[in-house]
């Protein structure tokens, strides 16, 4: 976790303006000497790669020459003994190339794998500090797709395309050299179509990168349809509308086919194009080259290994393609990773500590007015005060307010004018973490995650033990309904607990804010969705958590928050009534009228 904070610091100091191959291999830097090996393993395993071709021009040499070889030259006159040196230094070039390739590989999937870890933490962790609005206005299937695909993307390139640039390097400098070396006649038509191999993947590079923007950017719309549609599948299925769903999947499949057809319409024209360059160096050497061996300028075994050369110089150069189109797909990637990890935190936690235990509850809402995005206000100069220990109730029709008060007293937004406070600190002063540890919130959807019901219970208590998830059952009015499942409490619930029922899902959530053991308790229409009798089993387990702890009680059922210490009803996000149950029933107003209607007078 320190590595991959280091490296996600290194990277938020970086601007827009700087190169995305940049800002990834920032996240290298902890790895650089990592990195140093595998680029020295990569340059000398391609230089004992080239080495082959070199050794048949010795060996023809020994053929054609003799006693006046290269080797021959070295004091060994013998036939058979030139050869065994041939032999041997073959037998040691194979051996060193094999080895510097099983370390390159081992170096770069490594670091491959090391920062497409660090790059996905990253992401995610940031991705958690953001405010809420930032997920409402995105589809989850398109957030998936940049932290499992984009940074898969990445880790392909650094696996393959990395080690294949630094190769065709080495290979021109290598090969250019003894070219010049060998024959400096004809090494101009070796070199002669690299200039223009080089220019048209620059080219093919600036073509295709908006393809595979594009690509990126459909590819996440796929994944937000079938992740909508997978989580939705009740209701498909409910309103027969299986037809209409895959019309819909194949309109964003095709517009993904059709944007990767562009792409790769363009980059398969690529090795085409490079070949025809090829083909005009080495013939041209093969021309030249062969009429200056004949006429002597040459020796027949330079001219074999520059015919060997040319083609280990020139045809490495169509992977460029491959390479290209690898690197043009993780620079796509990369930029929406990285427009993720740009994206501004606007909620900052405060400096001051406030320990769970010595929390007192109480709770002050000062003149606060907020409005979402692009909307009207929904509160408006609204001041509240909850004593500590006290139960409070807040009413009102559908858009009145009452669920936004609760996300703005978790700082899940922040207030536009006035201010929250909690025990007399604004919340904006107190450490983010400390404030939501002191807040239990069961709200009418719960979430229960994919495993155990031990282990939703126990979600946010971790350390909790077998005997504590159980207590918390029973005074949930959870225990029995538990003990009757297959496993227990070591039965799956599902995704989302789809394998239990909506009371059921309640109570667990209600376990589990048992469990937390939090000074003040949200409950956000906790009962609206259960049926009357899991509605009274919650209503005796509410009474029994709720002694000695500051409770907010949104509700829709007006029987259940008749007890409360205050009732506030709350209409275009003002406060409009505020009172006991009975004191209200006596105003003959707003709360009167609900409770006439739920009550079934008239």
């Amino acid at each position: 976790m320190a590595i991959a904070s280091q490296s996600h610091r290194v990277l938020k100091g970086r601007r827009h303006s700087v190169h995305p191959l940049q800002r990834l291999f920032d996240y290298g830097y902890q790895y650089r000497q990592q990195i140093l090996l595998a680029i020295a393993c990569s340059v000398l395993n391609k230089i004992f790669d080239l080495a082959p071709p070199a050794l048949i021009g010795i060996a023809v040499d020994v053929v054609v020459k003799q006693q006046d070889s290269i080797i021959a030259q070295w004091g060994i006159k013998d036939i058979f003994g030139q050869f065994l040196i041939v032999s041997l230094l073959t037998v040691i070039t194979w051996i060193l190339e094999s080895f510097f390739e099983y370390r390159y590989k081992l170096f770069w999937r490594n670091l491959a794998q090391n920062i497409q870890h660090n790059l996905r933490l990253d992401a995610y962790r940031h991705l958690q500090e953001l405010e809420l609005a930032y997920f409402e206005e995105r589809s989850t299937g398109g957030l998936m797709s940049i932290l499992s695909d984009d940074v898969n993307q990445l880790e392909r390139f650094l696996d393959v395309g990395a080690n294949d640039i630094i190769q065709v390097t080495t290979t021109i400098v290598v090969i250019g050299g003894a070219f010049f070396l060998l024959a400096p006649s004809v090494a101009w038509m070796a070199i002669l179509p690299m200039p223009f191999i080089l220019l048209g993947s620059v080219a093919f590079q600036k073509l295709l990168a908006p393809r595979y923007a594009d690509v990126r950017e459909k590819v996440g719309l796929l994944n937000g349809r079938l992740s909508n549609n997978l989580s939705g599948i009740t209701t498909i299925k409910s309103f027969t509308a299986e037809e209409y769903e895959i019309k819909r999947l194949e309109q964003d499949s095709s517009a993904y086919r059709q944007s990767n057809t562009k792409a790769i319409a363009l980059s398969a024209a690529f090795i085409p194009l490079i070949r025809m360059l090829i083909l005009g160096g080495f013939t041209a050497l093969l021309l030249f080259g062969g009429m200056e061996t004949v006429a002597g300028r040459m020796s027949v075994g330079a001219y074999s290994s520059l015919v060997f050369l040319v083609q280990l110089l020139l045809w490495p150069l169509t992977r460029l393609g491959e390479t290209f189109d690898l690197y043009q797909r993780a620079m796509a990637s990369t930029n929406r990773v990285m427009e993720l990890l740009d994206t501004p935190i606007t909620t900052h936690s405060g400096n001051i500590s406030l320990p769970v235990d010595k929390v007192r509850g109480e709770v002050e809402f000062k003149n606060v007015t907020f409005a979402y995005k692009d909307r009207l206000p929904v509160m408006k100069h609204l001041s509240l005060k909850i004593p500590a220990s006290h139960t409070i109730a807040i009413v009102g029709s559908t858009g009145s307010g009452k669920s936004t008060l609760v996300k703005l007293l978790l700082r899940l937004y922040e207030v536009h004018t006035g201010k929250i406070t909690l025990d007399g600190i604004d919340l904006q002063d107190l450490k983010l973490a400390d404030l939501r540890r002191s807040i239990g919130l069961v709200s009418q959807d719960v979430f229960l995650f994919h495993g155990t019901v031990a282990e939703n219970i126990a979600y946010g208590s971790f350390d909790a033990t077998q005997e504590e998830i159980i207590t918390a059952a029973k005074v949930a009015e959870a225990h029995e309904f538990i003990s009757r499942l297959p496993q227990g409490y070591e039965t799956i619930v599902g995704e989302r607990g789809q394998k239990l029922s909506g009371g059921q899902r309640q109570r667990i959530a209600i376990a589990r804010a048992v469990l937390k053991n939090p000074p003040i308790l949200i409950l956000d229409e906790a009962t609206s969705a259960v049926d009357n009798e899991t509605e009274a089993a919650i209503q005796r387990s509410l009474e029994r958590i709720t002694v000695d702890r500051t409770t907010i009680a949104i509700a829709h059922r007006l029987s259940t928050i008749r007890n409360a210490d205050c009732i506030y009803v709350m209409e275009h996000g003002q406060l409009v009534e505020s009172g006991t149950h009975e004191e209200l029933l006596a105003v003959g107003g707003i709360y009167a009228s609900l409770w006439r209607v739920q009550s079934g007078l008239r």
